[in-house]
């Protein structure tokens, strides 16, 4: 029989590659996996792992590799389960090398079936991965792995042919007939496998009894997503492929409420159920807060006295206009999600947590109940300002913090909101300031003890305008002069004196300008006419294939319109720079902010609007659960706005202006 490493010198090692560059050293890794130090092995097989299938990609060295480590694994014994699982990492890698490396694990792959009978069921099972990892190599090997379901005793590893089985069998009608037929099976494990490969080979919208199995059998066995190759779809993410299929699922009590929710548009109420009787943490708060907006009757972001959304301060002003941007959270009723189910009406299940002796969870659940409008919460609210004033969580930070909750409270709108604010004018803190930027009437009251509060009280100084007084307008002025952009943006509708500020950004606009310093000269409005020759250059890079480039140059675009009022030639690039995204995140709701502020709807945004304001499922990504309305709803929200501002609401594209006009009228 060949030794194992027989013929290992006659490969041209130096000329192959692995993740670290050449592969010189794969010889001195495969003899160490038998040096008789454990230690020395572990770190082989480790190296091998990292350097031959690193984070799934395989190289020229890989499949170079693989006739030796099945050598090594075909005599069995010690280390026989990591050489089972670094040939599969190897026949599922990917990259330039993928096709290589998966024929020179077929190759290896017939000495090691033997192992399919092991004792061992670790082994059984490697091998049943390994087989299929190979792929269209594997379809001769299908009769063996039918044979090994048969005689299988081991419940867990019954479940992994039938997963094998479903990926690599060639006859739909045979793979559908065997799956149906283990739904009856007696180990759950074995009838989650098979319901699993019945959802990912059947199409939306998916039969009510199969939804039905397959949340009786969830609690069964975990997903193994990473574990399996392409086509796997674990069975929670197919389930979620289908809105009512998921829907009915949760229901049976399938844990899928919060993904729910990210995957789905107006799925909150169906949800909200099942994510209260889950709170375990605090942290299992701040998806209720999240979704709280959308269910509570009038919605979340509409500030007090009106119906537009409360101005966050991140989106674009109305041209020639500095100040508070239209745009921020928008409220519910207007993104169409419904109202919460009597059920869920009242607090009575969070009150335990609104009573905890632990600040963290009292903090997360005020803010879910502001979130949820449920009665009281303003009363909750003050409360906590008096008796948490300054709390931060020291895991989780400003997710679970008091200015969070007042924020929310003031976001929320209605009465709770105006107490709140006026609470934060009684007694302001630097990290509450910022709710009076809504409230420049509570601001202007308090100016003398917002000057205290420098720099953190710089935009409510500047919300309140003139009638912040001459003592703000010194102490802003002094602080501009020593380069604080802030403070010098706050002097400007103070005073009206936006030199300072030119003067700051004038030294901070070069080739490259950060997306802050371009949002700060927006906001000048006309006032920062004198810095357009030094936005335009960064404007003109539209076309460079450098993403990070052409997102600048659309945020210089944006610019140069709230300062000019000129939409020839920056509607069409904004529109197009929409149009063009795949991914949809905040800067791209920003665009239709702007796109909105500015009445115009090129034909180039038109799809990408038009998705964002009749799509069911989810378009924009909210990465994390941190209490905050869900961005989607806000850029639905404002799609549908737009649609309707230019005539386009009805689908029917008439009256859609083509944003070429020379400027766009400013709001009265």
């Amino acid at each position: 029989m060949t030794e194992p490493l027989e013929g290992i010198e006659a490969v041209d090692w130096p000329s192959l590659e692995h993740a670290y560059g050449p592969a010189d050293d794969v010889p001195e890794m495969l003899r160490a996996t038998l040096s008789p130090d454990g230690e020395t092995r572990e770190a082989a097989y480790d190296d091998l792992f990292s350097s031959l299938c690193h984070q799934g990609d395989v190289y020229s060295a890989t499949a170079a590799a693989v006739p030796f480590v099945g050598r090594l694994a075909r005599d069995g014994g010690e280390g026989l389960i990591r050489r089972l699982w670094l040939l599969t990492a190897a026949a599922d890698g990917h990259g330039r090398e993928r096709d290589a490396a998966r024929r020179a694990v077929a190759a290896a792959l017939p000495p090691l079936l033997r192992f399919a009978e092991h004792d061992d069921g670790t082994v059984r099972e490697a091998v049943v991965r390994l087989v299929t990892a190979t792929g269209p190599f594997a379809v001769p090997l299908l009769p063996l792995l039918r044979a090994r379901l048969d005689e299988e005793r081991e419940p867990e590893l019954r479940a992994r042919l039938v997963t094998a089985l479903g990926l690599l069998d060639v006859s739909d009608s045979a793979r559908t007939a065997r799956n149906t037929a283990l739904l009856s099976a007696p180990e759950p494990a074995v009838r989650r496998a098979a319901v699993t490969d019945l959802l990912r080979t059947a199409r939306p919208p998916f039969p009510g009894p199969l939804v039905d199995a397959a949340a009786a059998a969830f609690p069964a066995l975990s997903d193994d997503a990473g574990e399996w190759p392409h086509p796997y779809v674990p069975l929670a993410d197919r389930l979620l492929e289908d809105r009512e299929a998921a829907r009915r699922a949760l229901a049976l009590g399938v844990p899928i409420a919060q993904r729910l929710t990210d995957v789905w548009r107006d799925c909150e109420a169906d949800a909200l159920p099942a994510l209260a009787a889950a709170v375990g943490h605090r942290y299992d708060l701040l998806p209720i807060a999240r979704i709280g907006a959308a269910l509570a009757p009038g919605g979340g972001g509409v500030s007090a006295g009106t119906d537009e959304p409360v101005a966050r301060g991140d989106g674009a002003a109305e041209p020639g206009r500095g100040g508070l941007p239209e745009g921020g959270r928008a409220g519910a009723a207007e993104s169409g999600a419904g109202r919460a189910p009597a059920k869920v009406a009242g607090a009575d299940w969070l009150e335990p947590f609104l009573g905890s002796a632990e600040p963290g969870t009292r903090v997360a659940a005020t803010l879910a109940a502001v979130r949820l409008r449920l009665p009281g919460a303003a009363e909750r609210v003050l409360a906590l300002m008096d008796a948490l004033p300054g709390y931060e969580d020291p895991v989780f930070g400003t997710r679970i913090a008091t200015a969070t909750v007042v924020r929310a409270a003031v976001e929320a709108g209605g009465d709770a909101a105006g107490q709140v604010a006026a609470r934060v004018a009684a007694a302001p803190r630097a990290e509450w300031t910022g709710v009076l930027c809504a409230y420049p009437g509570l601001a202007a009251g308090c100016a003398d003890a917002l000057v205290a509060l420098l720099p953190a009280s710089a935009g409510a100084l500047g919300a309140a305008g003139p009638a912040a007084g001459g003592r703000a307008a010194r102490a802003l002025r002094a602080r501009a002069e020593r380069g604080d952009l802030a403070a010098a943006l706050a002097l400007a509708r103070v005073t009206g004196d936006a030199a300072p500020a030119v003067a700051i950004l004038r030294a901070r606009l070069g080739a490259d300008p950060s997306a802050d310093d371009l949002d700060a000269a927006g906001a000048l409005g006309a006032a920062g006419a004198a810095l357009v020759p030094l936005i335009e250059p960064s404007s003109g890079a539209s076309a460079s294939v450098r993403p990070s480039v052409r997102r600048r140059a659309v945020e210089a675009a944006e610019a140069l319109w709230r300062i000019t009022g000129r939409t020839d030639g920056i509607a069409p690039m904004v529109a197009e720079a929409l149009g063009r995204a795949r991914e949809f995140h905040e800067p791209q709701v920003r665009q239709v902010r702007t796109l909105l502020a500015m009445g115009v709807l090129p034909a180039a945004a038109r799809p990408a609007v038009e998705r964002l304001a009749h799509s069911e499922r989810r378009v924009v990504t909210h990465l994390f659960p941190d209490g905050e309305p869900h961005i989607d709803n806000e850029a639905r929200a404002l799609a549908r706005r737009l649609l309707a501002r230019t005539g386009a609401g009805t689908g029917a594209g008439t009256g859609v202006r083509s944003g070429v006009a020379a400027t766009a009228a400013p709001r009265a």
